[in-house]
């Protein structure tokens, strides 16, 4: 059983969730601001956070950069704020998903298990290294059993999505993908409004492994087709 941590002001929408939650065989814990969000992570075995952005105490925006310094867990904004800048500042900070208010119940719980299943086979959840798996190019280097990334020896620290996004890529190295190619072999769905998504993405992966995102060295944008990591 993987146990889910609602998290909204609105106790009514935290009720609602849960229901659907525990009808698909999860356990749910109840939060309604970010500082019981964050109480309930450090005293609770967390798999995965539903988390408003508007709340008392501390918002959701401030909740998610506490979180992102000690874990990876997925966490999919459940939101009002709807507009692109709002969901770009999700991503940006580490979210995984964003759902909007009102919200389709079939679409969440599709959304939940499928962070879920990707933070199952991330390696997060189960140990799973047996023999170390090694992809490197040039400096840039993945040990793909330790989930770790360095780049000329320095230690890069990247979310899940950002860890799966390059190392599909490094895997390919040399070879063009375009953001719909990405986002379906990366979010296992199909690609619908997804430039937003793929982007900010694309441009945190740079900003932590690039000296000079503005001219990288290892994951290039091919105008009008998508993005490669150079075999270097």
């Amino acid at each position: 059983m993987y146990n889910i941590l609602v998290c909204d002001d609105e106790k009514e929408i935290v009720d609602a969730v849960e229901i659907y939650l525990v009808q698909e065989g999860f356990r749910v814990f109840k939060a309604y601001d970010g500082e019981q969000a964050l109480e309930l992570l450090k005293s609770q075995k967390i798999h995965l956070l539903i988390l408003d952005l508007m709340m008392p105490k501390m918002d959701g925006i401030h909740a998610i950069m506490k979180i992102r310094e000690e874990s990876s867990i997925p966490i999919i904004i459940l939101s009002a704020k709807t507009q692109d800048t709002d969901k770009v500042l999700g991503l940006n900070l580490g979210a995984d998903d964003y759902v909007a208010k009102p919200f389709n119940p079939l679409e969440l719980i599709a959304r939940v298990k499928s962070q879920i299943r990707r933070y199952t086979n991330f390696g997060s959840a189960v140990d799973t290294a047996i023999s170390e798996q090694i992809y490197q190019t040039g400096g840039l280097v993945i040990n793909d059993d330790r989930k770790e990334v360095t780049v000329d020896g320095e230690p890069v620290k990247l979310t899940r999505i950002e860890y799966n996004i390059l190392l599909f890529l490094v895997k390919n190295k040399g070879k063009v993908f375009s953001i719909d190619q990405i986002y379906e072999e990366i979010w296992k769905e199909e690609a619908f409004g997804a430039d937003n998504t793929v982007t900010v993405h694309i441009r945190h992966i740079r900003e932590k492994i690039e000296i000079d995102p503005k001219n990288p060295k290892y994951l290039k944008v091919i105008w009008g087709i998508g993005y490669r990591v150079e075999n270097i």
